[in-house]
């Protein structure tokens, strides 16, 4: 069974946290997969609780599981506290606007446009760019409500691949509250940075030298690729 990218744990009778570490991405090949049917289960049988803390360490995945996880969390009735743990990307952004949002000074957000893998022909990527204007505005909609910035602004920021500091989150609006710098732990780097190598404009810092990827990680890299053909994704 392929593991979860998340994981839930009861604090108490009232509170419970959530984990939300590594790549976003949904594999429903049998009933044992993990899904965002999965997640809604394990959300509904922490019952009645009043607090959920959420910590994330994501470079994103799937738009559609994201976004699923968002709205769940959204409506659930307990209040959230977000806590950002080292990087909140792309998808993984979306769903951290849930609730209050807490940031350290070492920890980032990054906004962009969606992305697609896809062949055919030049009527299959009109349409394709079509379905990825329609899917970029959803997530504008989503950082609008958290923000109170402009649709312009918002679309700008996501044009560019834009990634925030602590800081600069705060300002903008996309984090409530500036918290102490964190110790990123082994455990909140348990999925392959290279991911982010997708993304045009990562720093530099967050990037492994090409000289320490090993034949197996690309390969991996080149596999996950396929996996997402014709899936949108952030």
């Amino acid at each position: 069974m392929r593991a979860k990218y998340y994981n839930f744990s009861r604090k108490d009778s009232k509170s419970a946290d959530l984990y939300i570490y590594g790549e976003i991405t949904p594999y429903k090949w049998d009933d044992s997969d993990v899904t965002a049917n999965s997640f809604k289960e394990d959300l509904e049988n922490l019952g009645d609780i009043e607090l959920l803390n959420i910590y994330i360490n994501s470079p994103g995945g799937s738009v559609f599981e994201g976004q699923s996880i968002y709205s769940q969390l959204k409506r659930h009735k307990a209040i959230k506290k977000v806590y950002i743990d080292g990087i909140s990307a792309s998808i993984a952004s979306v769903i951290s606007m849930c609730g209050k949002v807490y940031i350290p000074k070492n920890a980032m957000i990054m906004v962009h446009n969606a992305s697609a893998f896809a062949e055919g022909n030049a009527n299959d990527f009109r349409a394709l760019a079509d379905i990825l204007d329609k899917v970029n505005q959803t997530i504008v909609e989503v950082y609008i409500e958290k923000t109170g910035l402009s649709e312009d602004k918002i679309k700008e920021l996501m044009d560019k691949e834009t990634w925030l500091t602590g800081k600069e989150a705060v300002d903008l609006g996309f984090a409530d509250e500036l918290i102490e710098e964190n110790k990123i732990s082994a455990r909140c780097k348990n999925y392959d940075m290279q991911i982010l190598n997708r993304y045009k404009n990562t720093p530099k810092s967050l990037l492994l030298d090409k000289k320490e990827l090993t034949n197996k990680n690309e390969e991996t890299i080149k596999l996950l690729k396929a996996k997402l053909a014709l899936e949108c994704e952030l």
